[in-house]
């Protein structure tokens, strides 16, 4: 059983898309556990104020007339924000992929969902590093079931659950808290979701372009103008976002 110091939101978007700068969420699931392991879900379609592309419809099968009367994220933003409040984060291949683009969504909307102080569990991380590859493989191999319904995000977030459950207890490695499973699988120390920039040795470094492996600080020093480049191309918002405290903290250094 998982020992939770603090709740553990398991969180799974279903989406226009993948590309984290333009796409949005369709249909957001939280399976949020408490520390005493009580269960609270919610489940919200978004209008996403976008056409869904056909090819997204035929893997989940949310199609515009489904979400013409949902609410934006604009409007459930507020509830998930407070929903989210004081958890942890986990999902499968959600350090990839859901936070980062639930995080464009709150950015967007200028709804401040702070990332400091919590941790990210991404069970496809155990799944890849232990055994082979996707969510129903995933379930049907620790959990000896089928997964019915996959591609619903509610059902995909909960599978998630009762795989990192039944992980912890098929790999006693693992442990069964949160710090235990992060210090064997890694704590991604995550600069910008969409890896634009990476940590190395404690220092920010670009992670793309002609600076690659290059200090941010550095580069925004000697090429303030890179700065601008960034902000009015085609980054994620939390790109940006990042891009712009280390361009701050860095002007602030300069003129001391």
């Amino acid at each position: 059983m998982l020992q939770l110091k603090k709740p553990l939101a398991f969180i799974d978007l279903e989406t226009t898309g993948i590309n984290l700068g333009i796409d949005r969420i369709v249909e957001i699931a939280i399976v949020k556990i408490m520390a005493d392991g009580t269960k609270n879900v919610k489940r919200k379609l978004v209008n996403p104020e976008m056409p869904i592309p056909k090819a997204a419809s035929d893997v989940h099968g949310i199609t515009d007339e489904i979400v013409k009367d949902a609410p934006t994220f604009k409007q459930v933003a507020p509830e998930l924000k407070q929903m989210l409040d004081g958890c942890d984060l986990a999902g499968f291949n959600s350090n990839r992929f859901d936070i980062p683009l639930l995080m464009e969504e709150f950015l967007r909307v200028a709804i401040d969902f702070d990332m400091k102080n919590r941790k990210l569990v991404d069970v496809q991380n155990i799944y890849h590093k232990l055994e082979p590859r996707t969510l129903s493989a995933a379930y049907k191999f620790y959990c000896n079931k089928n997964l019915d319904g996959a591609h619903s995000a509610e059902v995909d977030a909960t599978a998630t659950y009762d795989i990192l459950q039944a992980q912890t207890e098929k790999y006693k490695e693992l442990g069964n808290t949160v710090e235990s499973i992060l210090k064997y699988i890694g704590d991604d120390q995550v600069v910008d979701f969409a890896r634009r920039f990476v940590m190395e040795n404690g220092v920010e470094v670009f992670n793309f372009g002609k600076h690659k492996g290059r200090p941010v600080a550095e580069v925004l020093k000697a090429e303030p103008q890179y700065y601008d480049w960034m902000m009015k191309g085609d980054f994620p918002q939390h790109t940006k976002q990042k891009l712009t405290e280390i361009f701050t903290r860095t002007m602030l250094l300069k003129k001391n």
